[in-house]
């Protein structure tokens, strides 16, 4: 999906505009946590922030954004409650949090929440984030990895990170430049106005914002010192792009795993455009019928979505069978590297990343060979069928027990070709290094059948 694409999906949620949603078509709603679960307002990086807390097991963070405060997370933190310790702040100056008259930065408001974890005595946290949350979530993860497991971003941009520019170009986001000395008198007495903006253009069907969720945030919204929080988070958005952009150049992309959900009539594919240019490993889902508001137009769709990522585990291979595994490029070039084992050359300077499986064993098995330049591999046999592609790089390939005598075949990137087994074959480097990926059916093994040096 291109930015474009994505205006134009905007455009016509906002041309769905409809009047207010009447109470009683509503969908239900409940912003009522389990009643196991408690509050505590915990001071953290100079202000205080109002957390519900519930569950027990690994921790998960969950941050709201713009229009909602923390109450919005009520059926995600029921269900991730069964087996997860439930972390949900209000962001700082917004909902139940203590007013804030500065810091909403989000590098600053990501501290805020490091100062949670500790309160809480939560080293590690997966963190699901939505919308000026998933601002915060990036920036903590970002700033954070080693605390960070799992981060789950809907359906809104982060600042600086892939098509920003492009994305604030739309007409429907004229509230991210909003400002000035008057905006909050503007808005004083006239909340629910203001939000309803929001909550009608940004859905899919503005009915499924539902009238009790529209009436809660509004009276929070309408509180001393809560709008002046909320315009704070548009206006620190030029300086959160400098600090992502910054980070981004200095340290590379986010290395945990991260789910982008979209909602098909809003962001859809897009989120995970947006994750891919700041993290290595990205699962997309699209919620359908729904438009920004993923948790209150389809909450079970996306309660469902979340709870999969958070609690999935890799399949393995069983009984000789192929188990799921999918890989970045990214992912594979960050993998821990090793010298020789089953499989492969032997030789000393070439180094091997076991991707999937394991080639000693009965199953299925890939590996990345990284061969130096001027490096020859003799010609020799595997007992298993192999196939080979060339990552990078150049690769010299050949059949034959006598690499002098057979044909080379010059290989580039995206270049393939197979290794049958038992059947003699041979392959070096030049100038160049090369990268070569290849697939087996274990147990392999490497045996050399002649010593020859090609010309």
């Amino acid at each position: 999906m291109t930015v474009l694409s994505l205006l134009r999906r905007l455009a016509l949620a906002g041309a769905a505009l409809t009047v207010l949603a009447n109470p009683a078509v509503c969908a239900g709603t409940d912003l009522d946590f389990p009643n196991d679960f408690h509050t505590e307002e915990v001071a953290t990086n100079g202000t205080t922030l109002h957390v519900r807390v519930g569950g027990m097991g690994p921790a998960v963070v969950l941050l709201h954004g713009y229009g909602d405060t923390g109450d919005m997370w009520a059926p995600l933190a029921a269900d991730l409650a069964r087996n997860h310790t439930v972390i949900v702040p209000d962001l700082r100056g917004l909902g139940l949090s203590a007013p804030a008259e500065t810091g909403f930065e989000k590098v600053n408001e990501a501290e805020d929440i490091v100062g949670v974890m500790d309160a809480l005595h939560a080293p590690h946290v997966d963190v699901v984030a939505h919308d000026i949350g998933n601002m915060v979530g990036y920036a903590l993860a970002a700033r954070h990895p080693d605390r960070v497991t799992k981060l789950v971003l809907m359906d809104a941009p982060v600042p600086g990170i892939g098509p920003w520019d492009e994305i604030l170009k739309s007409p429907l986001l004229w509230h991210f430049r909003f400002g000035g000395p008057d905006m909050e008198r503007l808005v004083a007495g006239r909340e629910r106005i203001y939000l309803d903006r929001f909550w009608n253009e940004f859905s899919a069907n503005p009915a499924h914002f539902p009238e009790a969720s529209r009436a809660h945030y509004a009276q929070l919204y309408a509180a001393p010192g809560r709008m002046h929080a909320g315009f704070r988070q548009f206006a620190a958005f030029d300086q959160d792009a400098i600090d992502n952009r910054a980070w981004l150049a200095a340290h590379g992309k986010l290395p945990m795993p991260v789910l982008a959900i979209g909602g098909d009539k809003s962001f859809g594919p897009m989120m995970a455009v947006v994750a891919q240019a700041g993290a290595v490993d990205v699962e997309e889902r699209v919620v359908p019928d729904a438009g920004h508001w993923l948790m209150e137009e389809q909450p079970a769709a996306t309660v469902a979505a979340i709870d999969g990522f958070l609690n999935s585990r890799p399949a393995a291979a069983k009984d000789g069978h192929l188990g799921q595994t999918a890989l970045s490029l990214e992912q594979t070039q960050m993998m821990q590297q090793s010298g020789a084992g089953a499989g492969t050359s032997g030789l000393s300077g070439i180094r091997t990343v076991l991707l999937y499986g394991d080639p000693a064993k009965p199953g299925p098995y890939m590996l990345e060979i990284h061969v130096p330049p001027h490096t020859v591999i003799a010609p020799h046999t595997h007992r298993d069928d192999r196939f080979a592609t060339v990552i990078s790089g150049a690769w010299y390939f050949g059949y034959g027990a006598k690499a002098g005598d057979a044909a080379v075949k010059p290989l580039t990137a995206g270049g393939f070709y197979t290794e049958p087994g038992n059947a003699p074959h041979f392959a070096f480097t030049r100038a160049e290094p090369a990268v070569v990926r290849l697939t087996g059916m274990g147990p392999s093994d490497t045996i050399y059948v002649a010593a020859a040096a090609p010309h």
